[in-house]
């Protein structure tokens, strides 16, 4: 073999090795991407429960019109939240808005048997279950993503091509990374 053809054949396999690499990337960004769009159905479905859930408790507690105030406030933030970041800022005073709501759910027997209420309980529970498991989806492609990106030599492709560490979707507060309590 010539040098050459050496040549040739060591040239062909880095243009593979580097079209690999950004292919990967590129699989890496589109499932971040289908992960948080996952995401986003299962917020955009708890939203929309939100309201049907605050309508059923003020039936039965007219006089806490603050507490409804603050779950609604925290609904419209997190529907207006534009990164990964205020999401979860956003996410985090839902989550304690809804349970100050089911604490004072709680001091209404007649709430607590009402079958309306324990369906939409029921359901958000559902919610939160699948927007933990879709969070966790999420961030497993971010990391694996972000390892990519800062791993050699892929991180030569990644600087080439602006492709970026991405924010994970977490939970600021321990407390609130824990499914509210739902249960009466």
């Amino acid at each position: 073999m010539s040098f050459g053809s050496i040549l040739l054949v060591i040239i062909i396999a880095t243009t593979l090795y580097l079209i690999v690499i950004y292919n990967r990337f590129i699989s890496l960004r589109t499932g971040i991407d289908a992960s948080w769009s996952d995401i986003d159905v299962q917020l955009k479905r708890r939203y929309n429960l939100i309201p049907s859930l605050i309508e059923t408790v003020k039936g039965y507690a007219k006089h806490e019109r603050e507490t409804f105030d603050a779950v609604v406030e925290a609904r419209n933030s997190g529907m207006s939240a534009s990164s990964v970041e205020e999401q979860g800022a956003a996410e985090n005073v839902l989550t304690a808005s809804l349970g100050k709501l089911f604490a004072l759910a709680e001091s209404y027997p007649e709430l607590k048997a009402n079958t309306t209420f324990l369906n939409l309980q029921a359901e958000l529970a559902n919610m939160e279950e699948a927007i933990q498991n879709a969070r966790r989806y999420y961030n497993a492609i971010v990391r694996d993503y972000n390892a990519k990106v800062d791993s050699f030599p892929d991180l030569i492709i990644a600087r080439k091509f602006n492709f970026t560490p991405r924010e994970y979707f977490e939970l600021e507060d321990i407390v609130q990374k824990e499914m509210p309590k739902v249960e009466f």
